[in-house]
């Protein structure tokens, strides 16, 4: 009886303890339409074991390729997303395509926009350059997911002549469910 009970305690003790019940530190923004466009979408960040996933939902967008960077203001207020300040370069180097040096912390890069007006992006940063709640070199928390209206050339500096802003979300984190 003993061993049982001593058993089902270990058990209810790494549940209770051992388990994440968060399931990792969470952010998302609401992508709310800017400049008189019809955008909207939800931009989810996930970080597990130093990795943050990205996944990006848009809807209301002309279809093709669209850019959407991370600007450093998580400021959303002005009707054309200018209050979100530039492209978030923590480490100061130049715009490009992410994940091909020399590029920066902003750098998402494009989305396919389909037919409908909708597209998904999902990635994970395999660069380390993100984080939730961490230094703020890498600080993800109060910076803005902008959507731009053309696509991200990954050349042109400082913006990579992706256009005006059309969508724009502040970065929060959350402790519950994502929203939908």
């Amino acid at each position: 009886m003993i061993k049982t009970q001593h058993r089902l305690f270990v058990a209810i003790t790494v549940f209770l303890f051992g388990c994440d019940l968060r399931q990792g530190k969470r952010a998302q923004a609401k992508i709310e339409a800017k400049s008189q466009s019809l955008v909207s979408g939800q931009v989810v960040f996930s970080e597990k074991r130093g990795k943050v996933k990205i996944e990006i939902s848009l809807a209301g967008v002309e279809p093709g390729p669209t850019a959407v960077h991370l600007h450093s203001v998580g400021d959303c207020s002005s009707e054309n997303a200018t209050s979100s300040g530039g492209h978030w370069n923590p480490t100061q180097e130049k715009h490009g395509k992410w994940g091909e040096p020399p590029f920066h912390s902003g750098d998402i890069g494009n989305i396919n926009i389909d037919e409908n007006g909708k597209g998904v992006l999902t990635f994970i940063d395999q660069h380390s350059r993100w984080s939730i709640g961490g230094p703020s070199k890498t600080n993800v928390i109060d910076r803005a997911i902008v959507v731009h209206q053309r696509k991200d050339d990954m050349a042109s500096q400082p913006s990579g002549a992706a256009g005006r802003r059309i969508g724009c979300g502040p970065i929060i984190e959350i402790t519950g469910p994502t929203e939908k």
